[in-house]
C-alpha cells in the first residue's frame, strides 16, 4: 500500500470553504495554526497516526469556534486509484449526522403549530401497526418523542441482509419494502423505558416530515436547510456531475479470498429510502457551516463561496431564527436517557448526544455508513467545535479500530472543554 503523506495547512475564515475548483496549496506545521486550541497539534497527530494504524484512505479534520474555521488536517487519498489526495473540497458521505437534519425537520414542524412531540406516530403512519409490540404495551403508545430520544423500542438495524449477495441492494430502496417487513418484526422494550439506537425511527420521521409538507424529505431538507444556510455542495443519493471529480471512494480494509486488503467500494451508493437516517454527502466547509448555524455563531458569517463581504451579524440572526428558533433548538440537547449502563456520562436529547462536564455541556453526533465514520462535536457557551471524517472502514480488526476512534473522539471533546 502507498504511504499516506501528511497535508496540513493553516486556514482562516474562508480556507476551508473556497469555490469549488480551488484547492488551498500552501502547508504549514499544525502548530502555526493561529487561534486553534493547544491541543490540535496533538490531536491532529492523533488522526494521523490512526489512519496509518488502521490502513485508512483517507481522513480530515478542522476545528472552528464562532463560525470561523482555525484549522484543518488532511490525511491520505479521496481517491487511491487515482491519487487524489484529500483536500478541502473532497466531498464524503456523513452518515447519522444525518439525524439531525431529521430532527430539526421534525422540531419546526412542532414550532409551526403542524406536529406535537407527545403525537401518536401511528397517526400518521397506520402500517406500523403491523409491528409485533413488546408485551403489555401498544405500537400507538410510542411518540415523535420517544422516536427522536431512541427511546421507541423499534430496531437498530433497517435492514437484515448484509452477506455482500449480488442482488442485496445496500438498504430498502423503497417505502413498500419497509412495510413489507413490519409484521415480522417486534418492538424491544416498553416504550421510553430508555436508550436504545434506532435506524427505522428516523425513516418513520422523515415519512411524518413528508406527510405533514407533501415534499419528499430529500427536497424538504434543501429548500429549508441546504438552501439558506448556503450549503451548495451538499446533496443526498447520487452525485451530481458538477461535484463527481470531488466525491470521495470510500474503502474496506478486510480478509477476502485474495488476502488481506483494503477494497474500494464504489463513489457512490443507494441508501433508498433510509435517507433521512444516513444519506447527507458534503465536503466539511458546509458541515462547518452547518455547525455554525448550530452554534449560533454571532461573529461574521463565513463567507462559502468566495463572496467578497461577509452579512454579518444581525443577518446570520435572522437566517438563524428563521429556521429554528433557539430555545427549540437547545432544547433538542437537554439529556433525556444515559447512553450505557457503564456510567461514561453520555445522554441522548432528541437526537442529539450530550455530555456534560463541571461547567457546561458537549453536544454532537457520530456517523458510520458505507466504509465512511465521522463525528462533529461543539460546545454551545464557547461555540467551539472539531468535525471529523475518515474514508475507511476496518473490518479485520474492529475492536482496536473502534477503540482508536473512540480516543479521536475523545481528545475532540477534551479540546472543547
Amino acid at each position: 500500500m502507498k504511504r499516506l503523506m501528511l497535508s496540513t495547512r493553516l486556514t482562516g475564515a474562508t480556507a476551508i470553504a473556497t469555490a469549488v475548483a480551488t484547492a488551498v496549496a500552501t502547508a504549514v506545521a499544525p502548530a502555526a495554526a493561529q487561534g486553534a486550541p493547544p491541543q490540535w497539534p496533538a490531536f491532529a497527530s492523533q488522526l494521523t497516526a490512526y489512519v496509518a494504524a488502521d490502513s485508512i484512505v483517507g481522513a480530515a479534520a478542522l476545528v472552528m469556534k464562532d463560525g470561523r474555521v482555525l484549522a484543518h488536517h488532511e490525511v491520505g487519498f479521496g481517491d487511491r486509484a487515482l491519487g487524489q489526495r484529500v483536500d478541502t473540497n473532497t466531498i464524503f458521505h456523513w452518515g447519522s449526522m444525518t439525524k439531525t437534519l431529521t430532527a430539526i425537520a421534525v422540531m419546526q414542524m412542532v414550532e409551526a403549530g403542524k406536529l406535537s412531540l407527545d403525537a401518536k406516530v401511528t397517526s400518521f403512519i397506520p402500517e406500523l401497526r403491523k409491528v409485533h409490540a413488546f408485551p403489555g404495551t401498544s405500537i400507538d403508545d410510542i411518540t415523535v418523542r420517544m422516536l427522536l430520544s431512541h427511546s421507541s423500542g423499534f430496531q437498530n438495524g433497517t435492514w437484515p441482509w448484509g452477506n455482500g449477495k449480488p442482488w442485496e441492494p445496500f438498504e430498502p430502496t423503497t417505502w413498500d419494502q419497509l412495510v413489507a417487513m413490519m409484521p415480522y418484526s417486534e418492538t424491544g422494550f416498553n416504550p421510553d423505558a430508555h436508550y436504545s439506537y434506532s435506524n427505522p425511527g428516523f425513516v418513520y420521521l422523515g415519512r411524518i416530515v413528508t406527510e405533514l409538507t407533501g415534499d419528499p424529505w430529500e427536497a424538504y431538507t434543501q429548500k429549508n436547510f441546504f438552501t439558506p444556510l448556503g450549503l451548495t455542495r451538499s446533496y443526498f443519493n447520487s452525485t451530481p456531475r458538477h461535484l463527481a471529480a470531488f466525491r470521495s471512494n470510500n474503502y474496506s480494509y478486510a480478509t477476502d479470498s485474495s488476502g488481506t486488503r483494503v477494497r474500494a467500494n464504489g463513489r457512490d451508493f443507494d441508501p433508498g429510502i433510509t435517507i433521512p437516517n444516513g444519506g447527507w454527502n458534503a465536503p466539511l466547509g458546509d458541515i462547518a457551516r452547518y455547525v455554525a448555524f448550530l452554534t449560533s455563531a454571532t461573529g461574521p458569517d463565513v463567507p462559502m463561496r468566495g463572496e467578497p463581504a461577509p452579512r454579518g451579524d444581525a443577518a446570520t440572526r435572522v437566517l438563524y431564527e428563521t429556521i429554528l428558533k433557539r430555545p427549540t433548538l437547545e432544547s433538542m440537547w437537554v439529556p433525556r436517557f444515559p447512553v450505557s449502563r457503564d456510567s461514561s456520562g453520555e445522554w441522548m436529547g432528541l437526537s442529539f448526544f450530550v455530555e456534560s462536564y463541571p461547567g457546561g455541556k458537549i453536544v454532537g453526533h457520530t456517523g458510520s455508513q458505507a466504509g465512511f465514520r465521522s463525528f462533529f462535536y461543539w460546545n454551545p457557551t464557547t461555540k467551539a467545535a472539531v468535525i471529523l471524517e475518515v474514508n475507511t472502514s476496518n473490518n479485520v480488526d474492529g475492536r482496536s479500530s473502534g477503540e482508536g476512534f473512540r480516543k479521536l473522539i475523545a481528545a475532540a471533546k477534551a479540546m472543547l472543554k
